[in-house]
Formats: structure tokens, C-alpha cells, sequence
């Protein structure tokens, strides 16, 4: 059992709160979407108004990448969703950064460096080792608890997300308490229940598929986007060079074969599209399976319209459904309709549970709402609705348990 906030003394309290603020981020190099950060006001706020002293850890896109920058602009955008100010520090470990939390007074809140701006972050390991880390060895003195508020990262076995409740008290945030609720009790949500697999994570779909199908706890798998083009391909249908090429090119020829394996276990289960959408002379065109190939050129963009009905049929019985991906390149007006219709659908069923990062970026630009529960994370999510362990959730339930009395 994780401890969470209402276990924490926070008056006078030096809390490590680890969150998740990847976001996109614009030309400029500043934040171009806030959404992850919203989904921490509850829980900064929160520590802020009991007179915790709140040093923020985090982390942004990944080295080498256009997004791996630091987190000056996150803290500005924090302060106004905070209404309250909040400092930014160049560090995270250094004296600098032990300095700046070691001066926070009850109700400050402080964000440091971009914790993969050092090698350490951006590896993984087991708990012990990740405590001997720098970046726990250097902060941890300075810090009386720590707080993970950061589900969409707890996926990962890094240093900030392992390494810190294994020598600290630990406490789940508020984020992290609400997706623990809902997805870890995901065999317990009401029957018949159906995960939708889209977008373009093959693998990590062809895994959730083969779990939850083993485990009893999907009633069907629907399959759509990448994905679907895979196990059609699977299924021995022709969706042209284009398709077939961008599977190749994306590494993914050797999931045609776990594809298969997986619709000779459990075939009766895995529905499959009935009809793909592509671009012919500037328009949506649909195409029936039965009558692929396409034409020179044109890939399986969507969905179309005989296997959106298929599936809302599906839908209609069930009492669970679980969504991860789009339908297809949603992006595009002529292409968003197998995920726009599909997610409606889904919003009329007694629990409806959206995986988090891709999809709820889709279903942001869509418009779509109306869901039991939108996960902050994709791959933290996956895990979860297929009853695997979490390592940052691990950490916390198996690390110190005694708050230490806060320095007055």
C-alpha cells in the first residue's frame, strides 16, 4: 500500500516532489502545450498551502533532441498556474541547488535543473544502486520526504523516480494516488471489457494485447492504426508498398509474425479493420479489405466507415473499454474520423478509460471528452492495465516508512 499525501506531515516539510512536464515545445523554445503541468496544480498547491518547502524535480524531452531544454520556462508557466511564485534554480544537485532548497521557507516552491541534463537520469537502475547516484547522493541530505506525483515517468527504474524513496519517506501525489486508484484495479471494472490498441507503438500493443488476452482480462482487442495495419498483414491481406513500407521502415516487419501467433491463440477475440481509408486525388477514399491492394502510392491513413460500425457495435455491449492510440493520422482532417467517432462511441459505455500521451494529446485536438479517466501516461499506463508492477511504485511501497521530524 502507497502512502499519499493525507499521510504527510507538510507544515515546515522539505519535500522532493517528482512530476512529469514533458511537454512539446515551440520553435522559440518555449512551452508550446501546459497540459502535464496542469495535472500538478492539484498536488503542488496543495503542498504549498499545508507549508511544505517544494523543491520540484523533473524532467524535459531527451539529449540530443530539440525538446532537451531546461526548465526556466516551466517554472515561469507554474507560477501563474500556481497563482503563486515560484523560483527556477540552474541545478539540481550541485551546492547551488543544495543552497536554494536549504533557504525555502514554509510555502516556497522551487524548480530545479532538468534532471537529464546528467548522464545518471537518463539510465536506469535497480533502487540501491539508483540511491548512490549523484543526484540522489547530492540532494537527499537537504530533503525530509519525497513526493512522486510523477505516474506518466513511473515506467522508468531512474534515480529521481527510485533512487529518492529508497532513502526518504516516500508519498504518492495527488496524480499519481488518482491513476493508482482507477487503473491498478483495472480486473475489478465492469464486464464485457474491450481495450482498443491504435496508433503506432506496435510492440507495446502486440505486448498489452497478448497480456490482457492471457490473462482473461479482455473480452476483445479491437485493432486500429498502425497497429491494425500490422495484424491485417498478419492476416494475410495485401495493404500495398506504402503501408508495408513504413511498417518496414519503422523496424516493425518482425510484429507481423507475433501478430500472427497472436490471432492463432486468441483470433475469435481480435477484431481486425474491415475497411482502411487512403488519400486518391486529394480525398478520402475507402477501401474495402476484400478489395485491397490500394493504388501505387496510397497507404491506410484511417478506419473506415464498415469497421467504425463494427466496432460501435462491439462497444455497445461492453461495460469496460480501454483505449490506447488513434485510429489513425488524426492529425489530418480527412483522416480523423475513425478516431473521433471511435472515442465518441467509447464515452457512452459504463467506464471508459483513455492510456495516456498520445492519446489524450488526439483527443485534446479533437475535442472529444466525457471519459471515467484520462491517464497522464502511455507506457506507466500500458503496464497498469495489464496488471504489471510499476519500478517507481515498487520503490515507494518498499522504502523508508518514518518522516523524519522537520527542522524548525
Amino acid at each position: 500500500m502507497t502512502d499519499t499525501l493525507d499521510d504527510l506531515d507538510v507544515e515546515g516539510t522539505t519535500v522532493g516532489v517528482r512530476i512529469d512536464v514533458n511537454s512539446p515545445i515551440g520553435d522559440d523554445g518555449m512551452l508550446a502545450d501546459d497540459a502535464r503541468l496542469r495535472a500538478h496544480v492539484d498536488t503542488l498547491s496543495e503542498l504549498i498551502e499545508r507549508g511544505g518547502r517544494v523543491a520540484v524535480l523533473a524532467h524535459q524531452g531527451r539529449p540530443g533532441g530539440d525538446e532537451f531544454v531546461s526548465l526556466e520556462s516551466h517554472a515561469d508557466r507554474l507560477s501563474e498556474l500556481l497563482s503563486h511564485p515560484v523560483d527556477y534554480v540552474d541545478a539540481t544537485f550541485s551546492n547551488a541547488a543544495r543552497e536554494a532548497v536549504s533557504a525555502l521557507e514554509n510555502g516556497d516552491c522551487i524548480v530545479l535543473e532538468n534532471t537529464r541534463f546528467y548522464s545518471e537520469e537518463y539510465m536506469e537502475f535497480e533502487p540501491e544502486r539508483a540511491a548512490r547516484t549523484h543526484l540522489v547522493q547530492g540532494l537527499a541530505p537537504v530533503l525530509d520526504a519525497y513526493v512522486n506525483d510523477a505516474f506518466a515517468a513511473a515506467h522508468r527504474s531512474q534515480p529521481s523516480l527510485v533512487g529518492f524513496p529508497t532513502v526518504l519517506p516516500g508519498y504518492a501525489g495527488r496524480v499519481m494516488e488518482s491513476e493508482l486508484d482507477t487503473l491498478g484495479s483495472i480486473e475489478e471494472t465492469p464486464e464485457p471489457r474491450i481495450y482498443v490498441l491504435g496508433g503506432a507503438k506496435v510492440p507495446d500493443s502486440i505486448d498489452v494485447a497478448w497480456s490482457v488476452l492471457e490473462k482473461g482480462l479482455a473480452d476483445h482487442v479491437l485493432t486500429a492504426g498502425v497497429v491494425g495495419n500490422v495484424f491485417l498483414i498478419a492476416d494475410g491481406v495485401d495493404l500495398g508498398d506504402a503501408s508495408s513500407d513504413f511498417i518496414y521502415d519503422q523496424g516493425y516487419w518482425d510484429e507481423i509474425d507475433r501478430a500472427a501467433d497472436l490471432l492463432d491463440a486468441y483470433g475469435e477475440q481480435v477484431a481486425l479493420p474491415r475497411d482502411v481509408a487512403v488519400e486518391r486525388d486529394g480525398q478520402r477514399h475507402e477501401i474495402g479489405v476484400n478489395a485491397l491492394p490500394p493504388q501505387d502510392g496510397e497507404a491506410a491513413m484511417d478506419i473506415g466507415s464498415s469497421t467504425l460500425a463494427y466496432y460501435e457495435r462491439l462497444l455497445e455491449d461492453a461495460g469496460t473499454v480501454i483505449l490506447n492510440g488513434p485510429a489513425g493520422v488524426f492529425e489530418d482532417e480527412a483522416f480523423e474520423t475513425g478516431t473521433r467517432e471511435l472515442y465518441n462511441a467509447a464515452t457512452a459505455v459504463e467506464m471508459s478509460i483513455v492510456g495516456g500521451g498520445d492519446t489524450a494529446s488526439a483527443l485534446r485536438q479533437l475535442g472529444v471528452d466525457g471519459f471515467s479517466h484520462v491517464s497522464t501516461g502511455g507506457g506507466a499506463a500500458l503496464r497498469m492495465l495489464t496488471a504489471e508492477p510499476l519500478p517507481a511504485v515498487t520503490a515507494l511501497e518498499n522504502g523508508p516508512t518514518q518522516q523524519q521530524p522537520a527542522d524548525d
